[in-house]
């Protein structure tokens, strides 16, 4: 590390491991629980079209625009130093970088609640694991899930969680902590290796559980579910939700895409790095609808289960099918990992800010950033119980009713994720050096003409747009 403990000499060793990263930034409980969800709530196959038209449209040039930033001002190590020096050397003000600003805190905020739900999740993997232990102690490995308890009790499993501060506390603090131990150890060392080694885990889980839908579930229903558009469901509700869920799926608008360019070699092309990352999310996004319809359709429950469709739904479908018990038990390490790789490049964005800034090493910024949003996060547990009166926002109309972790993914998604997208936007559609833009984007003739006019047109009136409706919600009824 270079002197001062500003990480300048830290980067991704090849593009294969900036892909495996950029992917697991990208590849969360967006993909596996809030995909699913939206789909199941606004019709299926309708919501899925527009979905992909927004990623191919809207968040891959988001994508592509703040990988570029990173790398073009990439000694820099940081979000906001990236795109102030960008700015400086395309003859723009430097207080452009406010918007990555915006990016970094928002992260950091999300990182906060993003851990107190991961922590749910890893409760759910003890739970499962010890009904696992418990089918195989009894020599039936293939029992189905919770096969001691009645549907009445499993569906009290989150509410006994909610109501214990110390649980949800302590699994925060536990997921918390491997988030902390893996950004600690560097960009190769700690984000590189796990990327290696949690992705593939994560796609082989993956597949594995598609496979297991789509034999012991309904595929057919899943996929006439999913792949047939009634296109007399798509409202403007439907269209906001497919952009903001698009564009913020990939982690526009964290400023972490702008630190991870930081660290890209110039031998690799970002647009169609770019390009893979997008495939390669929106392919998690679609496989995981393929995983979870499959098994919810054949026990006969609701696909529009909403938020509960994860920790409630499916844990009734796995009690009433073969192997349940293993199989409950591999989809939720499934989604630790992924929950795991968005989180380490949450709190490496903070993290190089710190180490830039304040010429801290990089142990030290992590414990910082990674210290500040753990306290947050125990404020965001203890609404579920003992602070469950309190609304923070409650003179805020739109948030008045939300609790203090509703608050708070209420801010960052309606407010600081847009506004961050929305000037990084702006900034490389009309601002940036052109000739910059085009040397690191990769893309020349007809391609760099539609990805401009995409950035510098599309793609700001659909966050604009988005801003608009998060913050005037009666505005799409």
């Amino acid at each position: 590390m270079a002197a001062g403990g500003t990480g300048v000499s830290e980067h991704f060793s090849s593009r294969f491991a900036f892909l495996l990263a950029a992917v697991g930034a990208a590849v969360g409980l967006g993909n596996i629980w809030r995909f699913p969800t939206l789909a199941g709530e606004n019709g299926g196959g309708a919501f899925v079209l527009v979905y992909i038209f927004c990623v191919v449209l809207i968040g891959l040039p988001l994508v592509l625009s703040e990988t570029l930033i990173g790398r073009a001002g990439g000694h820099s190590a940081d979000a906001i130093g990236s795109l102030a020096e960008v700015a400086e050397n395309s003859g723009r003000s430097r207080n452009w970088a406010f918007f990555a600003g915006v990016g970094i805190l928002t992260g950091f905020l999300v990182l906060s609640f993003y851990s107190v739900v991961a922590g749910w999740v890893l409760y759910y993997v003890w739970v499962s694991g010890v009904d696992l232990v418990q089918a195989l102690a009894a020599a039936q490995p293939f029992a189905p899930a919770f096969d001691h308890m009645s549907q009445d009790e499993v569906t009290g499993i989150l509410g006994d969680m909610f109501a214990s501060p110390a649980t949800l506390i302590f699994y925060h603090a536990l997921f918390m902590l491997v988030t902390l131990g893996i950004v600690a150890s560097g960009v190769t060392g700690g984000i590189e290796k796990a990327a290696k080694w949690l992705m593939p885990a994560f796609f082989a889980l993956l597949l594995l559980m598609v496979v297991y839908g789509a034999f012991t579930g309904d595929m057919g229903a899943a996929l006439s579910f999913l792949f047939t558009p009634d296109f007399s469901k798509i409202t403007p509700a439907i269209l906001n939700e497919a952009f903001g869920q698009a564009c913020f799926s990939l982690s526009v608008g964290a400023a972490l895409l702008i630190t991870y360019g930081s660290y890209i070699p110039k031998s690799v092309n970002l647009g169609s790095t770019s390009a893979m990352i997008a495939f390669a999310d929106t392919g998690v996004a679609i496989l995981a609808g393929l995983m979870i319809f499959p098994i919810v359709f054949s026990v006969g429950l609701d696909p529009a289960g909403g938020p509960g469709l994860i920790f409630v739904t499916l844990p009734i479908a796995f009690q009433q099918m073969p192997a349940g018990a293993l199989v409950g038990f591999l989809f939720f390490i499934l989604i630790f990992f992924a929950a795991l790789t968005s989180s380490i490049a949450l709190l490496e964005g903070p993290t190089a800010w710190l180490m830039r800034r304040f010429g801290l090493g990089r142990r030290t910024a992590v414990s910082l950033a990674g210290g500040g949003a753990f306290l947050i996060g125990v404020a965001c547990a203890l609404g579920y119980n003992v602070w469950s009166d309190v609304r923070p926002l409650w003179f805020w109309p739109i948030f008045a009713d939300n609790d203090i972790l509703d608050s708070l993914d209420g801010l960052t998604g309606k407010i600081g994720l847009p506004v961050s997208a929305l000037g990084v936007a702006l900034f490389v559609g009309w601002a940036a050096d052109r000739r910059v833009v085009a040397a690191e984007s990769g893309f020349s003739g007809g391609v760099l003409v539609l990805w401009r006019f995409l950035i510098a047109w599309l793609a700001p009136l659909a966050v604009a747009l988005i801003l608009l409706f998060g913050l005037f919600p009666s505005l799409l009824s």
